[in-house]
């Protein structure tokens, strides 16, 4: 009683106001329920009938709380209560003919609640609510589609009669909010009946199929897709969308197949409609799904509509926050999967060929799906790794920070995968390495943030990809060194501790390398790593927090390096590394102190703790000198005054004076370097010029800084630097004051000065730039104002200091732009006043540069590469020719600034003087273009390599057969920077077509390979390849590698394919030469060797054939040759015709309208005095004619002339596919055998007499090439082959040499006896020769014959020289065939017919005798037979 008080209690307090009180109530009811369920849902139900009134929010809190209930106890509630709650739910859900989703919707929830276990009496309730001909309660089918959703086995089975009442109602709705609820349910049934079929086993009725709905579901699809889906309302469009979706699962095929151009469009429509695009995603994602298990052919008709689509949606903005649209990258994402199973080639060309464009959304989506499909479809992708691996190469030069981000993932997916181990790999690794050495900026995707990600992508493949380790090690090594590697410093020696680690543990052999070698093999394709690294890391750790901190990871990996660099040091870094690790935390205390002081506002503090740490300091230590200054200049930042103070008090001390006093006093040592004090000192006055407030700064420059340090300076001290600020220009002007009356004025010491700033100006810290090229721009003044020309002279430096001041005008700093604009301005009319000009001549495209030098206060990239591109323009007006070289050569230099804005704008610079000047550099080429080469080793910015490849263009433009000569003597094997060169040259298609032809033409003229005796021990001779032919190889590989080649190379494509096809036969079995590295800059012989293997003269050719295909788009040909193992066979001197057979089948089948052109330049290279290039020429013929395109193109003449003609060829192999090809003829062309009967009957005739055929193989061609040819002779032709007496002869005697091998072989008995009539008859053959060779080969055959008495008559009596009685010979073999062999007495009889028609009387006659010794019986049918084929009358 006590608890039914409460629970009244609880259920008054359900609808308090208070949500939490409300939460409370509700789980309060919910423990007495689950102690006695059936009193509280009594309770609850009599609660409600008892509040007929009861606001809706109240009755909904209860109807939930009988849910939760019966959801937690339901195998405890009672039968009948399971009745009455069905009972009250379907009442409370149906009560109100209007909707009211709060309240109907929990009534339902009960309902599905309860089905779960009690579906039979759930579907009671609501099919009686569900009648034929009314519409019914919008939630009575929201509870059936809910239903089938959380109860799938209990629902099917209702299904089908479900959707038969349905169907009619679809009809009658009129409502919107109605349509929706059936299309809903429509999706939600069709989902149930799929997860049923796919898991039939646990199905209570295993024998439901698909067809058992199709006809209910195309009708109700008939209706939602010819009107609902035109609706207005968004909400309704897109769930019919997704009911059609899962609904085209269940249709018939040939109803899908008819549906399906227009629903894809339909769909596809429907993008433009809705801003929500997860949903109709998800429909064409599943119906793309249904249309490829169904096979559908309609659906590769649709597929670059879709292409074009799905595109789009992937390049649609991804917001994480904003989840249907993650959800609808993801379903994109889905559909190119599924499109990739079923057309990988249309998918892959679409893909790389949109990874060309080069903006950057589109650029984004291209690469987020080729990341999915090397995710997603391993097994579809691996025919495609060396194209990707080629396509990749251009994203990698985009500009775009998120663009960038995108291509990590991408490498990052490829490294899983297997990618990286093959050749392309480690240009995708140095990707990563460039881009872990980011310099900090802040675009929408950071360089910080894409920096932090190349970190953390380099620690996965060294820690998570365990396949990478001997690709990642000693590679790594290498990039320690350069120094556009150095802020990637920490990362590198991070895994390279790890793989270092990872080696010694596992003992690997791998782990030493040997330094002191000549060469280390790093399979790095150029980069060399033998250089000891140690003396890096040791310069690393001398400034251990430059390169973000650097300086505790160089020591780890030298310890970690030891074994590799001296045998002593391992136990001494060991002892000692530790250590340093610690004192670099020292280092770390003094800007700890520093920034401590900043904030301190004790003045006297403040001074005690500068006093101590300029007393306690060891100034001996290079490392201790600079945490020193570090920590006063960051304290100078708040206490300027006090800290100049105590520095000039400090300067003034005894210490200077005397090195003893106070440090002998402090330390044991006693001869303290008074040189090292003094730089520490000077240190110190630079890091409080960096610090200090510039406001207050400028008054003390020159009376506090300057001459306190000038009171220092001198040659042994090597840290004066510059000391001038950030900011503004007074402070360079004082420091000029006082600089340059040290010095004078002549130009030779301002040029002095400037030697000493130069290095400045490339300096990677803004502040040191700022300051140097302000100095520069003020020397520069002070000379132009200082200077008098009094006879014409040239100006000999303008070009060098043009090309060193230019490129900082796109500096990152503004400042520093400006005042590199004013230095180019001062040079001008520095050479204007060298020139004879009056010192107020202005000049107006001088005068152009103060535009420009506004210009350059915009920070956007394009504006100022354009400003760069018209100050070259002025530049390029007013320099003397003569300066021209001195300025390219400087500006190569600017191509590896530390500054990439500065290094790209080197490269324009260089670029549009290079075309507006560049044609008179002739003499010039050659020195440039190795510049470049090894400017190309040292650049980091993928821009920069890529305006470095224009560079080469615009030379090859001006300058086309030198730079080809150039470029082709380069030494073998191509390290990756020459290769880059060669493929820049492919992206001028104009050009490209200019270099493809004329290689073309010096290949098919060259010499491919010449024959050496390898050693004076061995006999015989070895090919070894000429140099320039497999340059020239080499270099299409590259060109053809630029994807902007394509329109050349179509255009060429037959004289290019065929000109590929003879030089891989012509690279069989062909060695490198042994001095082809001589003149390689590869000076090891280690590695040496790693780079000739990938130089290997066949697959150098196999890979530009290869590449050729697929830029023709013919993947088609290149697939089955994978498969296949072609290109191995191809390689095998043994297989080499099996491989080439490959290739022009693959070619016939799907390259056919090529194929005339092709044969056309083939030809010529028939008559070749190189024996390889006539058999790999010949192969490729010989399977042409198997296939009947040759007769469909008109070529099949010309193949025929030309393999005649190779039947008389003086190589065996020749004339054997030659006579293969022949018989082909019959197989491709049979219509045609009869054309060519004469001719192809002497050559099988010729073939079968061949003498010199040690294998016999030129003959088993004959005869498998007449027996095709037999089956296609009309009669007048067989008559010609039956009166040739040669012919018949050379069958019989060859019948007899093959049984030799059949012996064993039961079929070959069987042929014994096919035959065995014949030879009988013919041993009274008119023809002498004939008769012996049947003699012999039936002495020959008998063995296998099956009988001992025949084959004992037969070495008896058939003896080549000997007589034969051949009626008793017949009488006496007759008994033993019909002894031995009864069963084929019939077979031999029925062959004889066919000799009553011999044209020889003694063959007729012979068997007419044969037939004589049988019975009577077999006689007279014998006989009848015969007079029906002479067509006699029997009476």
């Amino acid at each position: 009683h006590t608890e039914q008080k409460v629970t009244l209690a609880l259920l008054d307090a359900a609808n308090d106001r208070d949500p939490v009180v409300q939460e409370q109530v509700r789980k309060s009811i919910l423990t007495l329920g689950n102690q006695q369920p059936d009193k509280v849902l009594s309770m609850c139900q009599d609660y409600l009938l008892k509040h007929p009134k009861l606001v809706v929010g109240h009755r909904v809190l209860i109807l939930q709380t009988i849910e939760l209930v019966v959801k937690s106890r339901i195998d405890d509630i009672s039968y009948p209560k399971i009745k009455s709650v069905i009972q009250l739910a379907s009442d409370e859900m149906t009560k109100s003919k209007e909707v009211v989703p709060e309240w109907q919707q929990a009534a339902s929830n009960i309902l599905v609640a309860v089905g779960n276990k009690y579906i039979n009496d759930i579907m009671e309730e609501i099919l009686s609510k569900f009648q034929p001909g009314v519409l019914p309660h919008f939630f009575v089918v929201q509870t059936l589609a809910n239903l089938s959703d959380s109860n799938v086995y209990g629902m099917v089975p209702f299904l089908n009669a479900i959707m038969g009442t349905m169907l009619p109602m679809l009809g009658m709705t009129k409502q919107d909010n109605m349509k929706w609820v059936f299309s809903s349910a429509l999706c939600r049934f069709s989902e149930s009946i799929l997860e049923y079929l796919a898991n039939l086993d646990k199905a209570p009725d295993p024998t439901v199929r698909k067809d058992t709905f199709s006809s209910e579901i195309y009708s109700a699809y008939d209706v939602l897709f010819n009107s609902w889906i035109q609706s207005r309302e968004s909400k309704l469009r897109l769930t019919v969308a997704e009911a059609l979706g899962s609904m085209s699962h269940l249709m018939a095929h040939d109803k899908l197949e008819e549906q399906l151009p227009k629903l894809l469009l339909t769909i596809l429509g429907l993008y433009k409609k809705n801003s929500e695009h997860y949903i109709i995603t998800k429909s064409l994602c599943q119906v793309l799904e249904a249309s490829v298990n169904m096979g559908s052919r309609v659906l590769e008709t649709q597929i670059d509509g879709l292409l074009l689509a799905l595109h789009q949606q992937v390049c649609s903005p991804v917001d994480f926050s904003n989840p249907p649209t993650v959800k609808n990258h993801n379903e994109v994402l889905r559909c190119f999967t599924i499109l990739a199973n079923t057309f990988p080639d249309r998918l892959m060309v679409f893909v790389l060929q949109r990874l060309e464009n080069s903006n950057e959304r589109n650029r984004m989506g291209s690469l987020a799906v080729l990341r999915h499909l090397i995710n997603s479809s391993t097994s579809i992708m691996e025919t495609k790794k060396l194209l990707i691996l080629a396509s990749i190469r251009q994203p990698l030069a985009d500009h775009s920070n998120k663009v960038k981000k995108r291509v990590v993932q991408v490498i990052s997916a490829m490294a899983h995968h297997g990618y990286l181990e093959l050749e392309g790999g480690d240009l995708l690794v140095r990707f990563i390495i460039q881009h872990c050495a980011l310099p900090d900026t802040h675009h929408e995707v950071s360089n910080e943030a894409l920096r932090s990600m190349c970190d953390n992508t380099l620690h996965l493949f060294t820690t998570t990809v365990g396949r990478l380790t001997d690709v990642l090690w000693p590679m790594l090594l290498c990039y320690l060194t350069p120094n556009q590697y150095a802020s990637a410093t920490t990362p590198l020696c991070k895994s390279l501790i790890l793989l270092a680690n990872k080696k010694r543990a596992a003992q690997e052999a791998s782990f030493i390398i040997d330094f002191s070698a000549q060469g280390v093999d790093t399979h790095t394709h150029g980069h060399d790593v033998t250089d000891e690294p140690s003396p890096r890391l040791r310069v690393n750790a001398a400034f251990p927090f430059r390169c973000r901190g650097h300086g505790a990871p160089s020591l780890s990996l030298l310890n970690a390096l030891s074994p590799n660099i001296h045998p002593k040091a391992e136990p001494l870094w060991e002892n000692e590394i530790p250590k340093l690790l610690s004192y670099l935390e020292g280092f770390f205390l003094y800007r700890c102190i520093g920034v401590i002081l900043q904030q301190c506002y004790n003045k006297e503090l403040v001074r005690k703790q500068l006093q101590e740490i300029l007393i306690s300091a060891r100034h001996n230590d290079a490392i201790e000198r600079t945490g020193v200054a570090m920590g006063i200049g960051l304290c100078a930042s708040s206490h300027l005054d006090g800290t100049l103070e105590k520095l000039e008090e400090f300067g003034k001390s005894d210490a200077f004076r005397k090195a003893s006093g106070i440090f002998g006093l402090l330390k044991d040592k006693n001869d303290v370097d008074v040189e090292k004090m003094k730089s520490t000192l000077i240190l110190c006055y630079g890091y409080v010029a960096l610090h200090a407030p510039e406001d207050q700064l400028l008054t003390r420059i020159d009376s506090d800084i300057l001459q306190n340090i000038s009171k220092n300076f001198n040659t042994k001290v090597k840290h004066m630097g510059f000391i001038c600020v950030q900011g503004k220009g007074e402070t360079i002007k004082i420091s000029c004051q006082f600089v340059i009356p040290f010095v004078g004025a002549t130009f030779i010491e301002c040029l002095c000065i400037f030697q000493h700033i130069e290095s400045w100006l490339s300096s990677g810290q803004d502040h040191e730039r700022e300051r140097a090229v302000k100095t520069t721009a003020e020397l520069l003044q002070f000379y132009l104002d200082s200077l008098s020309v009094k006879n014409l002279v040239t100006f000999h430096n303008l070009g060098a200091l043009v090309g060193r001041l230019g490129p900082r005008c796109t500096d990152p700093n503004p400042e520093v732009r400006r005042a590199a604009i004013d230095c180019i301005y001062r040079l001008m009319y520095i050479q204007l006043r060298y020139e004879g000009f009056s010192l107020d001549y202005k000049d107006d495209s001088v005068e152009g540069l103060l535009d420009v030098r506004e210009k350059l206060s915009n920070p956007d990239h394009s504006v100022l590469y354009k400003t760069c591109s018209e100050l070259t323009k002025i530049i390029s007006k007013r320099l003397p020719q003569q300066q021209l070289s001195t300025l390219l050569f400087m500006l190569f230099d600017g191509l590896v600034d530390s500054q990439s804005n500065c290094s790209r704008a080197s490269s324009v610079i260089l670029n549009t003087l290079l075309k507006n000047r560049g044609a008179g550099l002739q003499d010039l080429v050659p020195e440039m273009l190795e510049v470049l080469h090894n400017r190309l080793q040292l650049i980091g910015e993928e821009q920069v390599k890529v305006a470095i490849g224009q560079s080469v263009l615009i030379l090859a433009t001006q300058h086309l057969q030198t730079v080809v000569n150039t470029l082709v003597a380069y030494p073998l094997p191509y390290d990756s920077w020459s290769c880059e060169m060669w493929m820049a040259l492919g992206a001028d298609s104009t050009l490209a077509l200019q270099i493809i032809e004329m290689i073309i033409e010096k290949l098919n003229v060259m010499v491919p390979y010449v024959d050496k005796k390898e050693s004076m021990l061995r006999p015989g001779l070895t090919k070894v390849a000429t140099s320039q032919p497999l340059a020239m190889t080499c270099a299409l590989r590259e060109m053809m590698l630029n994807g902007q080649s394509a329109d050349a190379v179509a255009y060429v494509f037959p004289k290019l394919f065929s000109s590929l096809l003879v030089r891989l036969g012509s690279s069989v079995g062909v060695h490198l030469p042994k001095d082809l590295n001589s003149n390689s800059i590869i000076s090891d012989p280690a590695h040496a060797d790693s780079c000739v293997s990938l130089c290997c003269v066949f697959r150098v050719a196999v890979e530009a054939l290869r590449i050729l295909l697929g830029r023709a788009q013919l993947d088609a040909v290149v697939k089955p040759l994978d498969q296949e193992g072609a290109w191995d066979k191809m390689k095998d001197p043994q297989q080499h015709t099996t491989g080439v057979t490959l290739l022009s089948r693959a070619m016939a089948k799907h390259a056919g309208p090529r194929l005339p052109a092709i044969v056309e330049n083939l030809c010529p290279s028939l008559c070749n005095i190189y024996e390889c290039q006539r058999v790999t020429v010949t192969a490729f013929f010989s399977e042409l004619l198997n296939h009947h395109v040759v007769t469909e193109l008109m070529i099949l003449d010309m193949l025929m002339n030309n393999m005649m003609e190779r039947i008389t060829d003086t190589c065996g192999t020749v004339r054997m596919l030659a006579v293969r090809g022949l018989g082909n003829i019959a197989v491709g062309s049979p219509e045609k055998v009869n054309k060519y009967a004469k001719e192809l009957l002497a050559a099988m005739s010729s073939g079968m007499e061949e003498k010199d055929d040690p294998g016999k193989l030129i003959t088993l061609e004959a005869m498998s090439g007449m027996s095709k040819i037999l089956l296609y002779l009309d009669q007048k032709n067989v008559q010609l082959l039956v009166e040739n007496d040669e012919i018949r002869c050379a069958s019989i005697m060859l019948l007899g040499n093959l049984s030799k091998f059949g012996s064993g072989e039961p079929v070959f008995k069987d042929q014994i006896h096919n035959v065995l009539v014949s030879l009988l008859l013919h041993l009274s053959d008119p023809n002498p020769q004939v008769v012996k060779a049947c003699k012999y080969a039936m002495r020959i055959c008998a063995p296998v014959i099956g009988s001992e008495q025949i084959s004992a008559m037969f070495q008896k009596h058939l003896l080549e020289e000997k007589g034969l009685h051949y009626g008793e010979f017949i009488n006496d073999l007759t008994k033993y065939l019909i002894q031995d062999f009864p069963g084929m007495l019939n077979f031999y009889h029925i062959t004889v017919i066919q000799f009553f028609k011999s044209n020889w009387a003694e063959i007729r006659a012979s068997a007419a005798m044969f037939i004589g010794k049988n019975n009577i019986y077999i006689y007279i049918y014998i006989l009848v037979q015969y007079l029906v084929l002479q067509k006699f009358v029997l009476h």
